[in-house]
């Protein structure tokens, strides 16, 4: 296990969206920011909080071309509930094997029940990571005011 730091390329991961073609990190994501969230479950009122954060910036983050999915280890149907639910239009990956997650990026997991801890990444356009976020328990997460305001401000000096 190691974990991910700035200038890091984001590891080779699949995540199956409900209902969808699954979706291989980070070359789905190549040529835009974007945002990797793990997230404990549809259970956790902190990361139901973070994904409706995430839905309601959805169109600012879209005009700065940032790209988000979400993942869990909650099962499809969980899943589906939960994007019905919050009313989500961004992926979101169910089923994750958080042993896998854990190994390639570091991300903590709770042993019993198991779930993944809050962990968040933003990536570059190239699919190295800018910023990430270990959270071993319930607070401590990424949110999209932080993405914007970081996004906009590495555009700028790219500019420069």
């Amino acid at each position: 296990m190691t974990l991910l730091h700035p200038g890091d390329h984001f590891p080779p991961l699949t995540i199956t969206p409900v209902d969808g073609v699954a979706v291989q990190l980070p070359d789905a994501l190549a040529g835009h920011f974007a945002v990797v969230l793990f997230y404990r479950g549809s259970w956790c009122p902190y990361c139901n909080a973070q994904l409706r954060a995430f839905q309601r910036a959805f169109d600012k983050l879209d005009k700065l071309g940032v790209k988000v999915v979400a993942l869990s280890v909650d099962d499809e149907q969980t899943t589906r509930d939960l994007i019905s639910e919050h009313k989500l239009t961004f992926p979101v990956g169910h089923s994750a094997d958080a042993a896998v997650i854990h190994e390639v990026t570091g991300a903590f997991v709770n042993p019993d029940p198991v779930h993944l801890q809050s962990t968040g990444f933003v990536l570059d356009p190239s699919g190295n990571v800018v910023v990430s976020v270990y959270s071993s328990g319930a607070i401590g997460r990424l949110v999209p005011e932080d993405v914007v305001g970081l996004v906009n401000y590495l555009r700028s000096t790219q500019a420069a």
